[in-house]
């Protein structure tokens, strides 16, 4: 794991920079367990995306990850070429691909899930139990509040 780059003092307390820190070392954590996994992040954000929402169109699960429809077209490609999803016309639109998630793509993204939880769990390890949870709760706040 890299070392926390040098910031001045006035920036080292603010909490924006350390939930940046934060976030950085989780997701170093989570690429590290997924590379275990033989799978990157972005795959794996796609997989969970498609087991939460297929059969889904290409287009609307590109917007609902954020993906660019380029990006999109590449993970979705490799997770074909693995065997994790499918790509069928959709039904209700044969000019539109509907992607599903097949078992061995169930099979991974629940291999995926305890390592990424694995990952999680080391990163809040300097936190007591209560604390994780407490932790949790706060950063859910934060994180919703900018959403209103």
């Amino acid at each position: 794991m890299p070392e926390t780059p040098p910031a001045p003092s006035a920036i080292r307390t603010l909490p924006s920079w350390l939930l940046g820190r934060a976030a950085a070392r989780g997701r170093a954590l989570v690429a590290e367990a997924l590379a275990a996994q033989g799978m990157k992040m972005w795959h794996h954000v796609v997989l969970a995306a498609v087991a939460d929402l297929g059969p889904v169109a290409q287009a609307e699960l590109g917007r609902s990850v954020s993906l660019d429809p380029k990006d999109m077209v590449g993970v979705l490609n490799d997770l074909q070429d693995a065997g994790l999803v499918e790509r069928t016309p959709d039904p209700r639109d044969r000019r539109k691909n509907a992607v599903t998630i097949t078992p061995e793509g169930h099979r991974t993204l629940r291999r995926c899930a305890r390592a990424a939880h694995r990952a999680n769990a080391e990163l809040l390890a300097p936190l007591e139990e209560g604390e994780r949870e407490r932790f949790v709760e706060m950063l859910a706040r934060v994180v919703t509040a900018g959403d209103a």
